[in-house]
């Protein structure tokens, strides 16, 4: 080889080793990785199933809406917390460059221990524990109330029920589960409910129960003896269940059943487990937005997928799984790439108007803590076999129903 060949080839191979990472980085950019963590088995299976639905779909409806091509690796928790931590880290290390999930407030605490150690995003899709997002985090994102605020969501809608339908029941029951999410709640109620004048009731019990309970007939017994005019209740779906078997068992029939927010009483099982028992039990809790257009996109992809199946047994696990997935879509599409920090860093400034997202609530935007502030809760009543959004008039499907027709029969 003369001095000129080695020249020309020295040069060459310095030009291909230049482009080579830019080569890499745009394989990469090609493609998002989201890890989406849930409880698709033990206690809270059937919710995280049924979040499972939102992310399933996503991929299709946001390579549609945003042209940008995603990958899911889903992983179980197992309604475990170690699991869940552990299930975190093998996403991490198997390349997924943004983590979603993972319902449960306990397992979600253990991720985003996981997200921020390994700087890897994590977006929640459904967790209310505060905690969450007092820590500090650079790298952990909620779009998703807070026990705070959904407390005081649902709160409030208990007043416009009762304004609704001429009702002013004095009395209330307080039942809630003793998890990580329903201790956040009982504190936020307790926080909240003595400010909140213009409400009617008081509550004459609060009764803790284990979430993983086969028998509630002293907890029952218990609120049935108090005499209150209605049950305040924060479950989940399999208590739920065993929860109101019991109060037919032992013909506890007050006023109604309300949840100032939480999961259980709106899911598909909980109709079809109890029945005509289901009817009239209102939860209010956040939901998607029957009127926006991205419902009517997520809904007519939902269909497709689960021809056999209704989105409304399915609308918060659904609506805010996908709200989750398309965070961190948007974010990839405005970073165009698919490194962990460069994703933070994009999803720091979302910027998501109202008419684009599935959920009720205003733009999606991130505080300093990694918080969205102002989604909001909608009255969602079992209705003919249903959940129906009952309140705000502005998104309502039907008329709220309060006291049950059944009430003292």
């Amino acid at each position: 080889m003369d001095r000129r060949t080695f020249t020309k080839t020295a040069a060459a191979a310095g030009v291909c080793a230049a482009l080579a990472p830019f080569a890499i980085v745009r394989a990469q950019a090609q493609k998002l990785r989201v890890g989406v963590l849930l409880p698709r088995s033990g206690t809270q299976a059937l919710i995280g199933q049924s979040c499972q639905r939102g992310a399933d779909l996503a991929p299709e409806v946001l390579k549609q809406v945003l042209g940008v091509d995603i990958e899911l690796m889903s992983a179980d928790t197992e309604s475990n917390t170690d699991v869940a931590r552990t299930r975190a880290e093998r996403l991490v290390q198997e390349g997924a460059n943004v983590l979603v999930g993972a319902f449960d407030s306990g397992n979600t605490v253990a991720i985003a221990q996981v997200a921020e150690q390994r700087g890897v995003p994590l977006v929640i899709n459904i967790a209310a524990a505060p905690q969450i997002t007092e820590q500090g985090y650079k790298f952990v994102f909620r779009n998703f109330p807070t026990a705070i605020d959904l407390t005081r969501n649902g709160l409030a809608l208990i007043g416009d029920i009762f304004r609704a339908t001429n009702t002013a029941p004095r009395t209330a029951v307080f039942m809630h589960v003793n998890d990580t999410f329903g201790q956040a709640m009982a504190k936020g109620i307790g926080a909240t409910l003595p400010r909140l004048d213009f409400l009617p009731f008081r509550v004459v019990e609060t009764i803790a129960y284990d979430p993983a309970a086969k028998d509630l007939a002293v907890e029952v017994s218990k609120a049935k003896a108090t005499n209150a005019d209605f049950l305040m209740l924060v479950c989940r779906l399999n208590d739920a269940i065993v929860l109101r078997r019991e109060m037919v068992r032992q013909r506890w029939n007050p006023m109604g059943i309300i949840s100032p927010g939480s999961p259980g009483l709106y899911e598909e099982q909980y109709t079809k487990a109890l029945g005509k028992y289901a009817e009239y039990a209102i939860c209010n809790t956040v939901w998607y937005n029957p009127r926006s257009d991205m419902t009517r996109t997520v809904a007519a992809a939902f269909k497709k997928r689960n021809p056999k199946d209704e989105l409304a047994f399915h609308g918060t696990n659904v609506g805010y799984t996908f709200d989750a997935i398309m965070i961190a879509a948007d974010a990839f599409r405005r970073a165009r790439t698919n490194d962990p920090k460069a994703l933070a860093e994009a999803i720091r400034q979302t910027d998501i108007p109202v008419a684009q997202r599935m959920s009720l609530g205003g733009p999606i935007r991130f505080n300093a803590k990694g918080q969205v502030e102002g989604n909001l809760s909608a009255a969602i009543q079992n209705l003919n076999g249903l959940p129906r959004v009952t309140l705000p008039p502005e998104y309502a499907e039907a008329k709220v129903v309060f006291p049950s027709p059944d009430y003292k029969r």
